[in-house]
């Protein structure tokens, strides 16, 4: 990778994204897009309106906040959205009212067990409002009346995603989807999109690849149905590995989450890598599923598609609240993980299906491929081409081929490359 510094680089880019409210819909997600637009040439927003039918689902109405806080008996200004954007519900119903301890309590969500943390919660789908706070602040409040403030509305609109292609050789694909409809959360939200964004440069400064890369940017569940919606078929019939990115940016813990029906070309090149990395993640059951997987790995759709992550959501104490923080993700951490995929990426470029041309084992020293000279430890030194010339029989591909002899897939894919040259072997993407 070009850049000198790539986790540093996507740690500022998530800073400069961290103060923007996004939700499932309206102009935080647009911004954010935005944003991401100044480095990714050909970044391309869509637009789906208000009321469009998502498969079984429904775009909801837009909704924008001017402001939102509660006003104390003392005058204090409390649960202020502007000061941090998960104080307040998401799609909260406007409210400017006063109302006494007692009723407001029940609007309230903190957390008892993490008295300094901030709650994310959402309410898309019903009308309610509320505000979110540290449970040591809740506990603090004395009686009397509080006004309850809420500038927001709920409008016609659109919900807005993003996706970018980067051409191949190769009408087949490689399927990257990260989410834009988190607001202030740094592992759970920001590390997705800012990974994607690093290895979309990645892809497109490497030179010409075999595959074509789409990178796709969505509110997470309504906006992958909408992009699943518009793009089903083609999706089907290119995408031949397929990654979620969510949860990519602290430096706890690796997690892989297999896609439904496991040992897909997305599930063991991730493997593959991991094993090369000297990576050793925690498996998660398709059962355990919780992001975009459960869109793409749907029955219907069975798209390969699976995630490898850093502290998986739901598993690590900050999830979910205003602790998971740009702290809390690091530039290590997001350096580390578009290594990983950076791996990946390599490995299905130079993942392909050899078979030996010659019937009996081929002489390797009429070509310069094996010493001439036989002594002891000289069949080692070739043992790993004798291996391949083995079991290249056009059945097997790279990848199951350094499974098996514990080698890295590049390794394998330099030795096929002197093999053809010396007209020993030849290789195809699908079995021979």
């Amino acid at each position: 990778m070009s850049v000198e510094n790539p986790g540093q680089r996507a740690h500022d880019l998530a800073r400069r994204l961290w103060p923007i409210n996004r939700s499932l819909t309206g102009a935080g997600v647009v911004e954010t897009l935005d944003i991401l637009g100044e480095t990714l040439s050909g970044l391309t927003l869509h637009k789906v309106p208000t009321g469009a039918e998502l498969f079984d689902w429904t775009v909801p109405k837009e909704w924008a906040v001017k402001e939102a806080y509660i006003e104390t008996p003392g005058g204090e200004k409390i649960c202020d959205f502007a000061q941090n954007n998960l104080h307040l519900v998401g799609y909260s119903q406007p409210m400017d009212t006063t109302m006494p301890l007692a009723s407001l309590q029940q609007h309230l969500h903190s957390l008892p067990d993490q008295p300094a943390a901030i709650p994310y919660v959402t309410s898309y789908y019903g009308q309610n409002w509320g505000f979110c706070l540290p449970d040591a602040l809740r506990q603090e409040l004395p009686e009397g009346d509080y006004r309850v403030c809420i500038d927001c509305q709920h409008f016609d609109g659109h919900l807005t995603y993003a996706d970018l292609v980067v051409p191949g050789e190769s009408d087949d694909e490689i399927l990257f989807s990260t989410y834009v409809c988190h607001p202030s959360m740094a592992n759970n939200e920001l590390s997705g999109p800012v990974v994607a964004e690093a290895l979309a440069q990645y892809v497109a400064e490497a030179g010409p690849r075999h595959y074509t890369y789409r990178f796709v940017f969505v509110p997470e569940t309504l906006g992958a149905l909408a992009y699943l919606s518009a793009h089903l078929d083609h999706l089907k019939s290119r995408v031949r590995a397929g990654f979620v990115l969510t949860c990519v940016g602290d430096e706890r813990a690796w997690s892989y989450m297999p896609s439904r029906r496991g040992g897909t070309l997305a599930d063991r090149a991730v493997l593959r890598a991991c094993a090369e990395l000297v990576v050793t993640p925690d498996t998660y059951s398709f059962l355990q599923r919780g992001s975009d997987e459960r869109q793409y790995c749907a029955p219907g759709i069975d798209l390969p598609v699976c995630s490898l992550m850093r502290s998986k959501y739901g598993t690590y104490p900050e999830y979910h609240t205003s602790l998971d923080d740009l702290d809390f993700v690091t530039p290590a951490g997001l350096g580390q993980t578009i290594d990983a995929y950076a791996r990946v990426i390599d490995i299905l470029e130079a993942n392909q299906f050899p078979r030996t041309l010659t019937l009996g084992e081929p002489q390797l020293g009429k070509r310069g491929l094996y010493s001439n000279l036989s002594k002891v430890g000289s069949a080692a030194d070739a043992m790993t081409m004798r291996n391949l010339i083995a079991y290249a029989d056009g059945s097997q591909d790279l990848i199951t081929l350094a499974d098996l002899f514990d080698c890295d897939v590049s390794d394998l894919a330099g030795l096929l490359a002197q093999l053809t040259q010396h007209g020993v072997m030849e290789s195809k993407r699908q079995p021979c």
